[in-house]
């Protein structure tokens, strides 16, 4: 009886703590990036403001601090009270989504269109707010039909109405890397949610049909495609990046340049802060520590999925399963990009590369996480 009690009062207090493991995973990355950004952006940050850690402390005060806040808010709410709101929250990323267009608040570089200026604070990137207001929809709607998960009308045709809706705005950006993220999050999402493999099936095969449309109507991605098959190509032209990126990995070797230390960053690889800062991560680090980088990243999603599974409800397992999927896809697509085993999509790398609207929602994604893993069931 004793025995009994004191399991029963062991449980209902570990329940009281949030997964501090993860806590200190996504800490342990927020570092790691905040120091290679600090080396990556180095000559940017000189040319362009005179300041060698400009990009370094806008990341800081303007990122990772916000981003902190932010995910102690989220950490504080029970993660059940989104419900609430994210109908309103994916509204106003929509309306986020297609101010982007208009001229005046749109603001556009390297010949994208996908932040909004907002004067003296800055801009945002409406479709990084997107892959975490969209999730919280997408739970909150899949968790109210999951009775009728696997009919055609009920729940597949509305989902694939909400996925067109959110991928159309941002291909138009045009941003394809950060649509194919969404796509896969959000598949991912609704299978776990008891979605029918053939309903699957044929999305993955509307999905590839859809990629090959877009590559052929714009010449950018089909040149984009042609260099994948052959980086030596064109090296001058839009086959410069991946050549410039696939001679930072490999001048790296082993053990790496040293940090602070990499070639390529001075005005030779195109975004070293940004999408490229894998490479340049690799060219200073070498071999043996980009394993570690991997291993980081690899025990986040082993952290993630086991958060999702002792989710207390299925709301719960949907949001951190999204959550997961989300980081570790898209880790997954700019690492495999910067060494050619996929095409170049332009996303940047998570928790590393700069970008204060894409901190700030990962790190408001981890306040959810942790506030998930604090009411989870404890494993026997």
């Amino acid at each position: 009886m004793i025995n009994c009690v004191c399991t029963n009062f062991y449980k209902v207090a570990l329940k009281q703590k949030p997964d501090y493991v993860f806590l200190v995973v996504t800490l342990i990355l927020i570092v790691f990036g905040l120091i290679m950004l600090s080396s990556a952006s180095v000559v940017l940050s000189y040319q362009n403001f005179g300041n060698n850690y400009y990009y370094f402390t806008h990341q800081l005060l303007f990122g990772v601090l916000i981003g902190l806040v932010a995910m102690f808010v989220a950490y504080k709410i029970d993660y059940h009270k989104w419900k609430k709101f994210a109908a309103l929250m994916l509204i106003l990323t929509l309306v986020l989504l297609i101010l982007v267009f208009i001229p005046g608040l749109g603001f556009e570089y390297g010949g994208a269109r996908r932040w909004v200026n907002l004067g003296p604070l800055g801009t945002i990137q409406p479709t990084e707010i997107a892959k975490l207001t969209f999730l919280l929809y997408l739970a909150t709607w899949l968790d109210k039909r999951s009775q009728g998960i696997k009919d055609w009308k009920y729940s597949f045709a509305p989902f694939l109405f909400m996925l067109a809706v959110v991928g159309t705005l941002t291909v138009l950006q045009p941003d394809v890397g950060t649509m194919s993220v969404i796509m896969l999050m959000s598949i991912v999402v609704y299978f776990v949610a008891g979605g029918k493999l053939t309903h699957l099936g044929i999305l993955g095969v509307g999905a590839v049909l859809i990629m090959m449309l877009l590559i052929k109507i714009a010449p950018y991605r089909m040149s984009r495609f042609t260099v994948f098959l052959n980086p030596e190509l064109d090296p001058q032209g839009i086959g410069y990046q991946i050549n410039q990126s696939l001679l930072a990995v490999g001048s790296g070797g082993i053990l790496g340049r040293g940090l602070g230390k990499s070639i390529q960053k001075h005005n030779y690889l195109p975004e070293a802060s940004g999408d490229s800062i894998f490479a340049v991560i690799a060219e200073e680090m070498g071999f043996v520590r980009i394993i570690f980088l991997l291993l980081l990243f690899l025990f986040f999603a082993y952290l993630g999925f086991r958060i999702a599974k002792r989710a207390p409800d299925m709301y719960g397992k949907l949001i951190a399963t999204g959550i997961t999927a989300w980081v570790i896809l898209q880790a997954l697509i700019n690492i495999s990009a910067m060494i050619s085993l996929i095409p170049l999509t332009g996303i940047p790398l998570p928790f590393i590369s700069y970008g204060g609207s894409a901190i700030i929602s990962l790190l408001a994604a981890c306040g959810i996480m942790l506030n998930i893993s604090k009411q989870s069931k404890v494993s026997d």
